[in-house]
């Protein structure tokens, strides 16, 4: 009788064990799977008018490094306003050193890498009804003329520097009818021909169909640097350096040139 129970007891004990080895296992086979489903990510505020590239940057690092990268686009102050207020975020690419550099002096970005140019230039629906020449016809009679907001693109505070370099801004101001947070809303009417002319980045006018191009002369244009860098307050600073140099590298500038912008050398 002792040894039936004896024996009873020991089978009990060994399914006891067995019990909670599986079960340990079933843990850890879990806790392995957690960690290999975790999406590493990274917050990065770009200028509207560079979505096209940074999209397919941002898909390539996905490709090649699996971390997601989620975009803020808007115009480039915004996006600086964004930074500040939240204490958020990991790469900002504004579309201007201006940018930059008044981040830098707020303490909110580290140094930064050149990518691309961007070139100003008038854009005006495709036929020119205007049949615009050159800046000074933005000034012409009867004219209407659609700007970026010079308080939130850099498109729009550079074209109020190149009208007043120019002599043009008072006569341009009349003529203007409506103003844009992006550039790519200034896109919008000059394809629908809701306006005559604008200023505005020449990879964005290359883009779209409905629009034609009048170029600016190198003396009385003003080309400006993409740059981009990581914010300081970034939980991942290794994985924003690894993003900033891959598109500052080779493979990110080519993807820049294949959108109409030239790359920095």
């Amino acid at each position: 009788m002792l040894v039936k129970r004896l024996s009873i007891f020991i089978i009990a004990v060994m399914m006891i064990i067995a019990l909670t080895g599986c079960g340990s296992s079933t843990s850890s086979q879990d806790d392995n799977k957690a960690v290999k489903t975790e999406t590493r990510s990274l917050q990065v505020y770009s200028g509207a008018g560079l979505r096209k590239p940074m999209d397919e940057i941002g898909k390539l690092f996905t490709e090649k490094f699996g971390v997601k990268v989620h975009y803020s686009y808007a115009g480039s102050a915004q996006n600086l306003s964004q930074i500040e207020l939240s204490g958020k975020g990991d790469v900002y690419v504004p579309g201007s050193l201006y940018y930059y550099d008044l981040a830098k002096e707020k303490g909110l970005v580290d140094e930064k890498k050149d990518v691309a140019y961007h070139i100003p230039v008038i854009g005006v629906p495709r036929g020119n009804p205007a049949n615009i020449k050159s800046l000074a016809d933005l000034g012409k009679k009867d004219v209407r003329v659609v700007l970026a907001d010079e308080k939130s693109a850099a498109i729009g505070k550079l074209a109020q520097k190149l009208l007043e370099e120019n002599n043009l801004k008072e006569s341009v101001a009349r003529n203007t009818v409506a103003k844009a947070a992006t550039v790519n809303e200034l896109v919008v009417y000059l394809s629908m021909k809701q306006a005559d002319a604008s200023i505005i980045w020449e990879d964005n006018a290359l883009a779209a169909e409905e629009i034609e191009v009048i170029e600016i002369p190198k003396e009385k244009n003003m080309i400006k640097t993409i740059p981009v860098c990581v914010i300081k307050n970034s939980q991942q600073m290794e994985l924003a350096r690894q993003f900033v140099d891959f598109t500052a590298s080779a493979a990110g500038k080519e993807i820049f040139q294949k959108h109409g912008f030239k790359p920095v050398e």
